[in-house]
């Protein structure tokens, strides 16, 4: 009996009161459903921790992209003696971090050295296994180099070829390893 009172007290409500009381009660399931999930699937602290080191790699990022643009085009160097642009020391190291490209000339420059690495290169189709730019902090130097592989060709052998990247090349929207000394 109780109960029919209470569901016939709620048939006589105004329709804008059922529409107010309905779409509260729908806010109140989406909001538990959402916080439901969020305790799932949430990863909280861990979540604000890579955010956190991607803000910083954009930011790094973007410093470097304004050193660059503000580079020369042409020819950067890390020696004296040329009419090239000479890089000061600090720019080298900032350039070297920056630069992720070697062309095929450079590639193909380091390759006249090492024999093997070049007969590899060319019977794989002039394929590249992987290539790496990195400033060596004990040196004071940036290095260069590339990994040749014959596996698709059934040579089971790997030459790693690396050097001295002594220079770059700077197009205004990248740097690029111009020259790779690996002697």
């Amino acid at each position: 009996m109780l109960k029919e009172n209470y569901l016939h007290k709620i048939k006589e409500l105004p329709g804008s009161i059922k529409e107010f009381a309905g779409l509260t009660l729908v806010m109140i399931i989406v909001i538990l459903f959402f916080a439901i999930l969020n305790n799932i699937f949430g990863e909280g602290d861990e979540l604000v921790a890579k955010m956190k080191i991607e803000e910083e790699r954009i930011a790094e990022a973007r410093k470097l992209d304004k050193l660059i643009s503000s580079l020369p085009s042409g020819i950067l160097v890390s020696f004296d003696g040329t009419d090239h642009f000479r890089l000061t020391d600090e720019v080298y190291e900032k350039v070297c971090n920056a630069t992720k490209l070697i062309p095929q000339r450079a590639i193909m420059g380091a390759n006249f050295l090492n024999f093997r690495a070049h007969e590899l290169y060319t019977m794989n189709g002039n394929q590249i296994s992987d290539t790496f730019v990195k400033w060596d902090k004990e040196k004071n130097k940036c290095f260069a180099g590339f990994v040749v592989s014959g596996e698709n060709v059934g040579v089971s052998e790997t030459i790693t070829v690396s050097g001295e990247a002594l220079s770059f090349l700077s197009t205004g929207i990248d740097t690029r390893v111009y020259y790779i000394k690996n002697f």
